[in-house]
């Protein structure tokens, strides 16, 4: 049997982008039950692919009760909704032969992962204080992506000198802005820029010189995506939302390496059970932003450990 329902959880606070603010996650919660044995995975319909929350359960449950996830690849088109089915057939393996899916899957052990965490796009003050209160980090993750950057990303270096930092423009940046900021941020340490400009309108991005890294995030997706990429991108952003499931991130992660480019980890705001499998695919990545879960005010049962560097692979409890 496959099931799919809504699960709505809370921010402990407001999560802000370019894009706008959310105060809460609303995930798919895909539940398949086979032979006594239930496996589960989550997935966060995202409005900017076209994805609706609604159409992500109608999409689940009108799979044949009996797929494999080799069919599942076929069925579904890479997103959210696959996702969570693949991630929830992942874990019913698991259960089923009683291995991890990191053996199934034919991976090392995962060890924690340092990760990067979230500066929400805000006023120069406020960011500053976030980043003192985050300077024992190891990398920071800013969030950018308007006219007026240069004094944010100032104020979060001097609340945090030391720290690591890369910046997240979520497609918000002009060619011109990029190039004028791109000096600036490296002096201020800054490691690589995501998503500068707009899905669709990067193509100058091949035109220009890159002397700050650049990663896909928006205009990367699954496997097949990554080629067109090479030339203007020097990074580029696996989310398992995006790919549509572990199984297609693990191969997206070789075919980017394969390419040439650096790889990130990112997740959407989600919950522990949405980092779980992403913990597999960040071992050996260049960054990880797996932060999803840290900012929530209600997780799932057996979350996902933090400590002030590096998220901890999940317990059997919580999945695979």
């Amino acid at each position: 049997m496959i099931t799919a329902q809504a699960e709505t959880f809370p921010l402990r606070n407001p999560f802000t982008i370019s894009r706008g603010s959310k105060t809460e996650a609303r995930v798919v919660t895909a539940t398949v039950t086979r032979g006594g044995h239930r496996g589960w995975g989550e997935g966060l319909p995202y409005p900017r692919y076209g994805e609706t929350v609604e159409e992500a359960i109608a999409a689940i449950h009108a799979l044949p009760e009996a797929i494999t996830r080799a069919a599942l690849q076929h069925a579904m088109k890479p997103g959210a909704a696959r996702n969570a089915v693949d991630c929830a057939l992942w874990d019913l393996e698991a259960k089923t032969t009683g291995k991890p899916v990191w053996q199934l899957a034919g991976l090392p052990e995962p060890r924690p992962v340092e990760i990067a965490f979230t500066l929400s796009l805000d006023t120069p003050e406020a960011m500053r204080a976030a980043a003192a209160r985050n300077a024992h980090r190891a990398v920071l993750k800013v969030k950018l992506g308007t006219p007026a950057d240069m004094p944010r990303i100032e104020a979060v270096r001097q609340g945090a000198p030391k720290v690591r930092l890369i910046v997240d423009a979520n497609e918000g940046w002009t060619p011109e802005v990029y190039s004028d900021l791109a000096p600036h941020l490296i002096r201020l340490g800054v490691e690589m820029v995501e998503q500068p400009l707009p899905q669709g309108a990067d193509d100058m991005l091949a035109e220009i010189a890159r002397p700050l890294p650049v990663c896909a995030d928006e205009s990367a997706h699954d496997a097949a995506s990554l080629p067109g990429l090479v030339g203007r991108y020097d990074v580029v952003n696996l989310k398992l939302d995006k790919t549509g499931g572990l199984t297609e991130a693990l191969r997206a992660r070789d075919e980017a390496r394969r390419l040439g480019l650096k790889v990130m980890v990112g997740c959407m705001i989600s919950t522990s059970l949405s980092m779980a499998p992403a913990i597999l695919v960040a071992q050996g990545a260049d960054w990880s932003d797996l932060d999803g879960p840290a900012d929530m005010a209600q997780d799932r049962a057996h979350p996902v450990i933090y400590d002030d560097r590096t998220i901890h692979p999940a317990s059997p409890q919580l999945w695979g």
